[in-house]
């Protein structure tokens, strides 16, 4: 069955232009280097997923005119992934239906202390027009649950914050990796399949103490093996055509709106 992933915004936590560095190493005429705050519409197997929910959600929903949801992933409980919770409720206003949510137990604390308001009372169901109602699932490094048929994995990425997560939807068709410094190696046993496609962040080309350089995430992308990887996450140190440039063939650089179908 085909797949969809659209890059909603595909900016590192400042953005592109961002207030400090404006433009930075960026060429301001290329479009392709204006870009809001990260996260990814998933569309597999019937199932309709979130990946994150940044600060710039609302246009980025209207944007790609995405009105329905199954399901929302967290990878950490960063402002730049979790701040756009709130623009949720109209997804239940227009669903008139709950809406899960699925994290880690530090995320989910992160939420429920932050966003409890969001969160679904017992009785509330059957009144999500009126008001938000999100329904938090825990989920733990290397255990595979289900969204209908859809099976996600997820995966431990390290030293980037105390908890973060990327997803390997079923077992490889699509593997998403957020913000990170190193990949456990436990994560590449749970991809047991070519991937259609990887999506990997990119903050800075010479990488930080939170994040991997641009030799280090190809590194992984070749360890990986995907038949074709996006570049994600992208600061004002990262111009798409320098990037673009620097890159094995089957590696992209991401851009607002970007739309990867899988067959």
């Amino acid at each position: 069955m085909s797949a969809k992933v659209i890059i909603l915004g595909a900016g590192a936590a400042p953005g592109v232009p961002s207030l400090s560095l404006g433009w930075g190493n960026c060429d301001p005429d290329n479009s392709k280097n204006l870009r809001t705050r990260t996260s990814t519409y998933v569309e597999i197997d019937g199932c309709r997923f979130l990946i994150d929910t940044d600060p710039n959600l609302r246009e980025q929903l209207i944007a790609g005119q995405i009105r329905a949801l199954d399901a929302v992933l967290y990878t950490h409980a960063h402002a730049d992934h979790v701040h756009g919770i709130d623009d949720l409720r109209e997804i239940n206003r227009i669903s008139r239906q709950s809406l899960n949510i699925y994290a880690g137990r530090q995320t989910l604390k992160y939420i429920r202390h932050n966003f409890g308001y969001l969160i679904a009372k017992p009785n509330q169901v059957k009144n999500v027009v009126r008001m938000p109602s999100l329904i938090p699932n825990q989920v733990k490094g290397n255990q595979p649950f289900y969204v209908g048929r859809v099976k996600i994995t997820p995966i431990k990425l390290l030293q980037h914050c105390p908890e973060c997560l990327g997803y390997v939807f079923n077992d490889g068709e699509y593997v998403h990796i957020a913000d990170f410094n190193r990949i456990a190696e436990s994560a590449f046993k749970m991809v047991t399949r070519r991937p259609k496609l990887l999506v990997m962040p990119l903050t800075t080309p010479y990488g930080q103490i939170q994040h991997a350089s641009l030799d280090e995430v190809l590194g992984y992308i070749k360890r990986f093996n995907p038949e074709q990887a996006v570049l994600n996450h992208l600061a004002s140190e990262s111009d798409y055509a320098e990037i673009s440039a620097a890159v094995p063939e089957n590696v992209s650089v991401a851009y607002d709106g970007m739309t990867i179908n899988l067959n």
